[in-house]
């Protein structure tokens, strides 16, 4: 796993398949995304290199239920004692409560989800002991006040965290920056993609000064106008 210094504030931890953001408010800390199976403990050590407690993370906010991002919630969370949070239509998914509904692939995706497929652990996740339930406008405790966004379409519970004051947008899968050339772009492996279109256009409008991916380099300046291209581009 890779740690990559976004800002003062903010990592990115990369896996290989999928990454995850560890946010700083003085002493208290918050990841968004957990990464795949067995991530956990790489979380804790990186926590740790940072010069903080693994207990020091307060909360753990999913952005959805994919493996790639919630796999390791259970596993850091009996870590660190950090509460653990989804969207109410995702949460089931990630308490292991029902097996979550697969992406619908175009003919184009079905070879590139089965070559990413093959870097994810093996094995099941060990569910969270608890998951929160969030919905579209609650604002959370972290970056001086976090408004959860749901934009459906990845997942019908997928959402996206943004910081007002600090312009910094989580947006979870559904945006992605190419691995090719680095272009924003809609994300893929999708449930609905007419659906995520519209929540990219949403997230475009937010005025986002940062914008952070569930796969791909981040935005880190102008990061609207990057979105507001992908969006008109569809």
């Amino acid at each position: 796993m890779d740690v990559i210094a976004l800002l003062p504030r903010l990592h990115l931890l990369r896996f290989p398949v999928g990454q995850a953001y560890l946010w700083r408010d003085d002493d208290a800390l918050t990841l968004v995304d957990a990464g795949p199976i067995g991530a956990g403990r790489a979380i804790a050590d990186a926590v740790t290199a940072l010069g903080h407690a693994p207990g020091d993370v307060r909360r753990i906010v999913l952005t959805h239920f994919h493996e790639d991002h919630a796999g390791g919630a259970g596993e850091f969370a009996a870590l660190s004692g950090a509460e653990v949070l989804a969207h109410h239509l995702d949460a089931p998914f990630v308490r292991g409560e029902l097996p979550g509904p697969p992406p619908r692939l175009e003919d184009w995706e079905v070879p590139i989800h089965a070559a990413a497929a093959q870097h994810l652990p093996e094995g099941r996740p060990v569910p969270p002991a608890a998951v929160t339930g969030v919905s579209d406008g609650d604002v959370l405790d972290f970056g001086g006040g976090a408004r959860v966004v749901h934009v459906p379409g990845h997942t019908d519970g997928s959402i996206a965290l943004f910081l007002p004051g600090e312009g910094v947008l989580f947006t979870g899968d559904t945006v992605a920056a190419s691995p090719v050339d680095g272009a924003v772009m809609p994300g893929v492996f999708n449930l609905d993609r007419r659906r995520l279109l519209a929540s990219l256009g949403v997230l475009a409008d937010l005025g986002a000064k940062v914008a952070c991916f569930g796969h791909g380099d981040p935005v880190v300046g102008d990061a609207a106008s990057a979105l507001r291209r992908a969006a008109a581009a569809g």
